[in-house]
């Protein structure tokens, strides 16, 4: 299997040069990966399409199931709100995630939903990784689009 977060930063990467905010996701379970994709809100005319809905619902799509039980999921940015309540809704075990987004994340800044008595099911997290790698290209990003 190639490593997840190659696949996640080509989504990414790929979402970038559509003109969506380069973030890309990854679902994978057993060393199989179930789902990957990039974000899509802008071409899909759909607020919800970011990355790791999309992946999520791949995923759900290929197990035939809404439960992603033992099934992990790697971002190439920490997981906005909206993000954070699907992860938990699927019951994703593990989350990890490359840069943080202390404006609009939803796991470790702003609501932190896992930590809420109202979250049903809270995912491992773990973050960090490839930070530089994931910032650098949302930067990049912003300043093409600022110009």
């Amino acid at each position: 299997m190639a490593d997840p977060f190659d696949l996640a930063f080509a989504a990414a990467r790929e979402a970038a040069a559509l003109g969506e905010v380069p973030v890309g996701a990854v679902v994978v379970r057993d060393r199989a990966v179930l789902g990957v994709a990039g974000n899509r809100p802008r071409a899909l005319h759909d607020p919800t399409a970011h990355a790791e809905i999309l992946a999520i619902r791949e995923a759900c799509a290929r197990l035939g199931d809404e439960r992603l039980t033992d099934c992990d999921l790697y971002v190439t940015l920490e997981p906005c709100p909206m993000c954070a309540g699907a992860i938990s809704f699927a019951r994703i075990r593990r989350l990890y995630y490359a840069a943080s987004d202390p404006k609009g994340g939803g796991v470790e800044h702003g609501p932190r939903v896992f930590n809420q008595p109202t979250c049903h099911h809270a995912p491992e997290v773990y973050s960090g990784f490839r930070e530089r790698e994931a910032a650098g290209l949302l930067r990049e990003f912003f300043a093409q689009r600022r110009g």
